[in-house]
């Protein structure tokens, strides 16, 4: 089968043919599709760009070793997602030595707080944003990343936190309102 033929195929279809014949253009035509887009989430993680290119390269080889496991309960994206936020926090907690970057105990916010509505944050200078997220948490950063540049849906969110939809809102309101807090620190008008 062609290549041209195997990059119009559903990921799942290019997978059942990977595993069931180990041909390494199988697995090529994936890494092609998804490897642009891993990097990318690598280095707005990491900011690094040996870093990311480094862990580019591990996770495609975790994504090559667990293939067989890929369960189809969710998109392969997803999953591919998952793997890739998944290296680059345990990355980020071993440098930073932090033993949980999403404990609410780093801030703790009341349940009170008024609601920032996303127009707020989508209106930013993209360069202020970009300097407000990387003065948040990690994982506030990561979050929103996923929300409004990756527009994962709430339950794709759960799926790569390992969380409650309910608990992903929640961090979401919590991270705006983190952000918008930065914000007017940082750019007073």
């Amino acid at each position: 089968m062609g290549t041209d033929v195997l990059a119009k195929e559903a990921d799942i279809e290019v997978i059942r043919r990977y595993l069931a014949t180990k041909d390494a253009r199988h697995f090529t035509v994936l890494y092609r599709r998804y490897a642009g887009k891993v990097y990318g989430k690598c280095l707005a993680l990491l900011k690094e760009e040996h870093q990311a290119r480094d862990a580019t390269q591990d996770i495609f080889l975790k994504i090559f070793l667990n293939l067989a496991q890929f369960a189809e309960q969710a998109k392969f994206s997803t999953w591919v997602y998952s793997i890739t936020y998944n290296y680059c926090i345990d990355l980020i907690r071993k440098k930073k030595k932090l033993t949980d970057i999403f404990s609410d105990s780093m801030e703790r916010l009341p349940d009170t707080e008024e609601e920032v509505h996303d127009e707020e944050l989508l209106t930013m200078e993209a360069n202020r944003l970009r300097t407000v997220l990387d003065n948040i948490p990690i994982g506030d950063k990561a979050i929103l990343l996923m929300k409004y540049q990756d527009d994962l849906q709430i339950k794709e969110i759960a799926a790569v936190l390992g969380k409650t939809e309910s608990a992903v809102k929640m961090k979401i309101k919590r991270a705006k309102h983190k952000a918008q807090l930065v914000y007017k620190d940082l750019f007073p008008e």
